[in-house]
């Protein structure tokens, strides 16, 4: 009952020092947590959420994490409540061995997190390990000779635990002859030293069997045996004794496998087997026995693991020496291990921004560094640095911890990305350095406006260009990245003539290709502008513009021409007179044309094609000039017709004909007897001897379908004559300057009406011929009240006969121009 009441109490106890530890916080803003070892895994430890004023959201959102630097986790952050766990189980012997106070640090840090919270966790000890023994049984050989009160010191047990969960006392199995002593040496350790109460007598007894129990102070208590075996020999009575109570030896961390560290001397008095003295290690820790071996015999302490100082900087060994009559000695080993500097200083991210864009303000945070060294003093100090002149720095936070800041402003336009080299350097002879290397990615911000590769374009476009043609290409250039460099071409809007410039253009909005929408005509405007623009896809968006200066080229697309002589609106042939008599060069007529071409497409070209008699008239190249090109001989017939090409200079070339008619004549008479010598009837009396040879080829049957045809033949003679002589008939005169209307000689008539005029009549028709003072000669035509002019002339006439000559050829004309016609 009392031992269930014991219990109960110190776990009251327990469970309160476990309360207020949790809620204790240091004057350094850390929490602390107490809680015992060998909880099972998933146990509650504390509130983090709760006690460090953070929300369970921002936990989750920013992913908070316990930073490992590659240790065992013991515990783990529940994001979802926030709460600290146990994640393996703890054992505070294997962890802190026999140090006072055990304690955990668990560090804290989100991923976007330059903050980093430390909690510590205070391990406390349980009673879960009983004491031991190094080995079960222990033989001790006494003499029997030694007399009471002779004192035999025993090997000690072990308890890990700590406090009054270990060692705290020794009790001996009943028996007469001894007793057992319980000493606290000066590090307060606990040993037990067997005493000799009653003279052993060999003859009586040769073996004692002796039980040595160790307890300890937990609830509930744990203890553990081991066996004395107490051998009566005959009398020994001088026990070892060591040179040195204490050894000390300092050994550097890299010493080889195999050094000798320390060689301990015990001497007996005895002689013989009694002086034999034998040493073995009485107590040593567990790593210490992998580390240093003792020869038995010769008392050397020698190296055969791998030393440590961050290990461990001490190691503390306890032997003793035995002699061949059982007596024994103890002395202490401190061996202490010299720090070298051997560790590289460790450089560990916790958290890292792995982009920052480029409008960043001077001084944002990029990454957390825990920078740490495993050696001690001058060796374990580290400096931080930056390798190259970038544009961040390196800033101590707290403890080990450095933050990486921008220092000045980035522009990603120029830098897209660094590569960050921080170097930690400790100050130890010789000094060692590690280095890590941080990429750090520059997102863009949408700071550059698009570039145009020139300041202006000029574009030259050959007219009548297919719709949907590509005439140009513009092409601008954006710094930025991303959507902020992707462009779009437009058009700002305008107009050309009254007409929106989209009507005439267009333009890829991707590649900025631009397009004609419609055939250009050269003719009707030369060139004109546009302006494109550029704008990106940043937001907000921006843009910049262009001028493109579009020069409109020719194409030989327009035929000449032809002004003079122009072709009548009747029917009628124009004609030109010259006089038989006229000399070789003189100037019958000019034919006129122009090209609404430009340039060389222009240029035009006059070639006589086609002349009735080959020879008598010559064309100029260039001026159109129609002249006589020797004398006229009585042969040539009085009408001759010339065909007159006029091309251009274009590629291929264009051309156009006109057919000029030419009297050669010196008098009317001279006309009319000509013309009725062409209008004799010898060629109906040759088609008519011709329709009857036929008719004789031919059978019966066709002999009346020949003699319909030529009644059908005559009967259209018979008309034609009969409207010779009409008054129906409008016998215009194609003039050689230019025709105008009835009102128009009417008012000239009136206008010049002082002016010498005179009129002739044929038949039914009346002429009427006007000479003004200006030299003009009007020719207008009535018949049966309606009048219609022929032809207004300017002449230069210097008497009445050359007035009288000049109607005469009108009247000639007007006969001849009918005769032509039918």
């Amino acid at each position: 009952m009392a031992a269930m009441e014991r219990h109960r109490d110190l776990k009251g106890r327990l469970v309160f020092h476990f309360v207020m530890l949790m809620l204790w916080e240091t004057a350094f803003g850390q929490i602390r947590y107490s809680i015992p070892e060998e909880m099972q895994k998933g146990a509650f430890v504390g509130n983090i959420a709760k006690d460090l004023r953070l929300d369970v959201k921002e936990l989750s959102d920013r992913a908070a994490r316990i930073v490992s630097r590659g240790r065992t986790q013991y515990f783990a952050l529940n994001l979802k409540n926030g709460y600290l766990n146990i994640n393996e189980k703890i054992d505070r012997e294997e962890i802190c061995k026999q140090v006072n106070q055990c304690l955990l640090n668990v560090e804290i840090i989100g991923e976007d997190m330059v903050k980093m919270y430390t909690v510590e966790v205070l391990i406390q000890d349980i009673n879960d390990n009983s004491p031991t023994f190094p080995n079960e049984q222990m033989i001790l050989q006494i003499s029997e000779s030694i007399t009471p009160g002779a004192r035999y010191l025993l090997r000690n047990a072990q308890d890990p635990d700590m406090g009054n969960n270990s060692l705290q006392s020794y009790q001996l199995s009943n028996s007469k002859h001894f007793i057992l002593d319980v000493q606290i040496g000066d590090d307060g350790v606990k040993y037990a030293e067997l005493v000799l109460e009653k003279s052993l007598d060999r003859e009586e007894q040769t073996i004692h069997y002796l039980t040595l129990t160790a307890t300890d102070g937990g609830d509930p208590v744990r203890s553990g045996t081991t066996q004395i075996h107490v051998i009566v020999l005959d009398a020994n009575d001088n026990a070892p004794i060591f040179n040195q109570s204490v050894y000390k030896a300092d050994v550097l961390e890299n010493i080889p496998v195999g050094t000798l560290v320390v060689t301990l001397n015990a001497t007996d008095k005895d002689e013989g087997i009694y002086s034999e003295v034998t040493y073995l290690l009485r107590k040593v820790t567990d790593r210490a026995s992998q580390i240093f071996q003792l020869n038995t015999k010769t008392g050397t302490i020698s190296v055969v693991g791998n030393l440590d100082f961050e290990e461990s900087e001490i190691h503390e060994i306890e032997v003793q020496a035995n002699d061949g009559g059982g007596l024994s000695a103890k002395c202490k080993v401190l061996i202490q291990v010299i720090n070298l500097n051997d560790n590289v200083p460790e450089i560990t991210i916790t958290s890292f921004l792995s982009t920052i864009s480029e409008d960043s303000t001077t001084g944002t945070a990029v990454a957390l560094l825990d920078v740490h060294d495993r050696d001690s003093g001058d060796n374990g100090r580290v400096t931080c640095s930056i390798l190259g002149n970038l544009p961040f720095e390196l800033k101590k936070t707290f403890g080990n911890f450095y933050s990486l800041l921008t220092n000045r402003n980035l522009d990603r336009e120029q830098v897209s990305e660094y590569n960050i080299t921080v170097i930690a350097k400790d100050k130890g002879i010789p000094p060692l350095s590690t280095s890590v290397n941080i990429l750090l990615l520059i997102s863009d911000k949408n700071d550059n406006s698009p570039m145009f590769d020139q300041s202006f374009y000029t574009v030259y476009v050959a007219e009548n260009v297919l719709p949907g043609a590509s005439i140009y290409t513009t092409k601008a250039t954006d710094l930025d990245s991303g959507q902020n460099s992707r462009l779009t071409y437009s058009i700002i809007e305008g107009q050309l003539r009254e007409v929106p410039l989209s009507s005439y253009v267009s333009i890829n909005s991707e590649t900025g290709v631009i397009y004609t929408v419609r055939s250009f005509d050269y003719e009707r405007f030369r060139n004109f502008e546009i302006l494109v623009e550029a704008e990106d896809g940043g937001s907000p968006s921006l843009k910049n513009n262009i001028t493109v200066n579009i020069f409109i080229l020719d194409q030989n697309d327009n035929s000449p021409e032809i002004l003079y002589p122009s072709f009548p609106t009747d029917g009628s042939t124009g004609v030109e007179l010259v006089p038989r008599s006229c000399d070789p060069g003189y100037l019958v007529t000019k034919v006129v044309a122009v090209d609404a071409d430009s340039g060389q497409n222009a240029w035009l070209s006059y070639i006589l094609i086609t002349s009735s008699e080959p020879g008598l008239f010559t064309v100029g190249l260039h001026t159109g000039e129609i002249r006589t090109a020797r004398l006229f001989l009585d042969k040539h017939s009085i009408k001759q017709t010339l065909v007159v090409s006029v091309k251009d200079n274009g590629q291929p070339p264009l051309s156009a004909t006109v057919t000029v008619t030419v009297m050669v004549t010196d008098s009317i008479q001279d006309i009319l007897s000509d013309l009725s010598s062409l209008s004799s009837p010898t060629d109906t009396e040759s088609n008519l001897t011709l329709y009857l040879v036929i008719a004789v080829a031919t059978i019966s049957c066709f002999f009346f379908i020949f003699i319909i045809l030529l009644i059908s033949i005559k009967l259209r003679q018979w008309k034609e004559s009969q409207l010779f002589h009409s008054s129906n008939v409008d016998f215009s005169v194609v003039p050689t300057s230019q025709y105008v209307g009835v009102d128009a000689v009417r008012a000239f008539l009136q206008t010049y009406s002082g002016d010498h005029c005179s009129t002739t009549d044929s038949e039914k028709n009346h002429f009427k011929y006007c000479n003004s003072q200006s030299n003009t000669l009007a020719v207008y035509q009535e018949s049966k009240g309606q009048g219609s002019v022929l032809i207004t002339e300017a002449l230069n006439i210097s008497n009445e006969n050359q007035y009288s000559m000049q109607i005469q050829k009108y009247q000639c004309s007007f006969v001849i121009s009918k005769q032509i016609d039918n």
